[in-house]
């Protein structure tokens, strides 16, 4: 995997506090320009869902039904399939030694809100067949303008509505201050859905918390805010005690 020069995850850094300040201080023009990369990012989005909807028409024994944000896409990644999904995936057939099937209903910039309202209903023919694995990651995108309540209350809608044993993703560690209070809060919040519903979850905070330094010059995109692939392999790692498991089941059955 190619590595990432520290000076860009020094220039993301910069980038994000920069647009904070702006926020802070009414600054557009400032603003605008700290975003710049945020927005070249997001030209990605129409790519990475056709990637997706191809993706989705091979066939495969193993059914893998994946629901999130962004980060379920792979935005900031070199290619949709080094997203924490694609990635997942690609672990899964090494093991199995054949394709798995993939139904990606991640949508880019997809809130809570919006994940219980458009992919859930999206869900329900996919259930239908019985998927051997599901995972979620949701929350990112609440962060910015963090209600604990209205997240508590679209987690609860969408975990009601998926299979006991679903593998939710933590919100990751952002490495910015001002925004760690609502991610431990969120991630609290998650736990206390998830858990009474007998859903299990990937430690995805931890895993990215621990990255320190390194995490923060290597691991994101430019946009300081996506995981690059080096970055989404940690998201990987953090799914994967979950999922080997299920992988074994399913290997004994067939």
């Amino acid at each position: 995997m190619p590595g990432v020069p520290p000076l860009q995850g020094l220039q993301a850094i910069s980038l994000s506090t920069q647009a904070w300040l702006a926020r802070r201080l009414g600054r557009k023009a400032w603003l605008e320009r700290a975003e710049r990369p945020m927005w070249a990012l997001s030209d990605m989005q129409p790519v990475t869902a056709a990637w997706w909807r191809e993706r989705r028409r091979v066939p495969g024994r193993f059914f893998y039904l994946a629901i999130g944000d962004s980060t379920a896409q792979g935005i900031g990644a070199s290619s949709p399939g080094r997203s924490y999904v694609g990635q997942i995936t690609d672990r899964i057939e090494a093991r199995i030694g054949e394709p798995v099937h993939v139904t990606n209903l991640g949508v880019s910039g997809a809130t809570s809100f919006l994940c219980a309202r458009d992919q859930l209903p999206r869900t329900v023919n996919p259930l239908k067949k019985h998927p051997d694995l599901v995972t979620l990651a949701i929350g990112a995108n609440d962060i910015a303008a963090w209600d604990p309540v209205a997240f508590h209350r679209n987690l609860s809608r969408i975990l009601d509505g998926l299979p006991k044993r679903t593998i939710v993703g933590e919100i990751p560690s952002f490495h910015l201050p001002w925004r760690e209070g609502a991610v431990r809060e969120a991630n609290l919040i998650l736990h206390a859905v998830a858990e009474p519903r007998g859903h299990e979850i990937a430690p995805v905070y931890r895993a990215t918390r621990e990255r320190g330094i390194k995490g923060i010059l290597t691991e994101f995109a430019e946009d300081a805010f996506h995981p690059n692939d080096r970055g989404y392999e940690v998201w990987a790692d953090a799914f994967w005690p979950l999922v080997e498991p299920r992988v074994e089941r399913w290997m004994r059955r067939h």
